[in-house]
């Protein structure tokens, strides 16, 4: 019996096509379709892009100055409970500040940073609101039993900061 190479490849290729585009099929449908729909229909996110990995999900989001951080991240964890599964977030926000914000966060790390290491979140609000008096610099802290959000605004210009609670992975210094 004689093997003829052009109809092996040929079903190489099918077989391979049917297999990849069936795989791509499934992602889009089952994990990226519904996660996507979720983050785009919240109030203040103008785009996402996120890479859904084993072991975690990386999600670039760009938002307004105005987004409740922490109730985005509620609304991602409750309705995509099932693509999440056992999945850590890892959060990446487009850049939207000015040296005068980076300048204020660059003046409030610490304080933040000893009040995370103390685990007086309380004392987070507070002590942002005393450096951001006469500034101009709108402040809005919230956490969860993970994380602390922080948002700061001034104008078009905003910058989001997600910190763990868990003292072994804060990345106030980021």
């Amino acid at each position: 019996m004689k093997l003829r190479p052009i109809p092996i490849v040929i079903t190489v290729v099918v077989s391979a096509a049917l297999l990849f585009g069936g795989w791509f099929f499934y992602r889009q449908t089952t994990m990226q379709g519904p996660l996507q729909k979720i983050i785009q229909n919240y109030k203040g996110v103008n785009s996402a892009q996120f890479d859904i990995k084993r072991n975690e999900i990386d999600l670039k989001l760009d938002l307004k100055p105005d987004t409740n951080v922490s109730g985005l991240v509620n609304r991602i964890t409750t309705e995509g409970k099932s693509v999440i599964g056992s999945r850590t977030l890892k959060f990446d926000f487009v850049d939207h500040s000015s040296d005068k914000l980076n300048r204020y966060w660059d003046s409030a790390m610490f304080t933040v940073a000893e009040a995370m290491d103390n685990k007086k979140y309380t004392e987070i609000t507070s002590k942002l609101q005393e450096l951001a008096k006469d500034t101009g610099i709108k402040i809005q802290t919230e956490m969860d039993t993970k994380n602390v959000y922080i948002s700061l605004s001034e104008g078009d210009n905003s910058k989001f900061i997600v910190l763990p609670r868990d003292p072994g992975k804060i990345g106030v210094w980021e």
